[in-house]
């Protein structure tokens, strides 16, 4: 995985922080939705607890969808797919739960993810962001990509404190407790551009 920024011109990739053996890298997640019946596809060598993850986002928004101005039923008239680039290098662990929930939601209402940001941390189906490990060597990799903005659990700041101001210099935290919290800081109002319309489809007559 390389340390290399992918932008914000397409809805549902959002840059998420990952920890390695190696050190920490930054890890991209997309989503993509095509017309089907609700099914949910999962690709890039995940491992368990991450593909667990991705299922806790899902029913999450499916669950609030009227927070983000979802209609229910397009979760059961769009298949969704997600991928995690370099499946040639296995992932695990819960740290991309933040990063999932904001590429689905912004694959379903198309708008843009806050430039220059990342993010990690792991979700509940409470709607919960709680804290994770790595956040140094994360950090690091946040710089060497050239990110602005990250999104931590608020119990990841006493790990921020720890960190020499050097390290950290030209940075903005985002500490969220909740969920929702985290898609108000990652998803603007703007839409992509040429977004797709994301619609009900009408019954097919027979």
């Amino acid at each position: 995985m390389k340390d290399v920024y992918a932008g914000n011109e397409f809805a549902g990739v959002v840059t998420g922080l990952a920890w390695t053996p190696v050190g920490g890298q930054i890890l991209m997640v997309e989503t993509s939705l095509t017309v089907g019946k609700g099914r949910l596809t999962l690709t890039g060598n995940l491992g368990d607890v991450m593909k667990e993850s991705a299922v806790i986002a899902l029913e999450f928004l499916k669950a609030h969808s009227d927070l983000l101005n979802i209609e229910s039923e397009l979760f059961d008239q769009w298949n969704i797919h997600i991928h995690v680039p370099e499946g040639a290098i296995p992932k695990d662990g819960p740290s991309a739960g933040i990063a999932m929930i904001n590429s689905i939601a912004s694959a379903f209402t198309q708008r843009k993810v806050r430039k220059l940001l990342a993010m990690t941390g792991e979700i509940t189906l409470r709607g919960k962001i709680l804290p994770v490990g790595g956040i140094k060597e994360k950090i690091l990799a946040a710089k060497r990509a050239n990110i602005r903005e990250i999104i931590l659990s608020s119990e990841n700041k006493k790990d921020i404190d720890e960190i020499k101001e050097l390290y950290i210099k030209g940075l903005k935290f985002h500490f969220v407790d909740e969920i929702m919290e985290a898609l108000n800081v990652a998803l603007l109002n703007e839409k992509v551009n040429n977004p797709k319309p994301i619609a009900l489809q009408e019954p097919s007559k027979k």
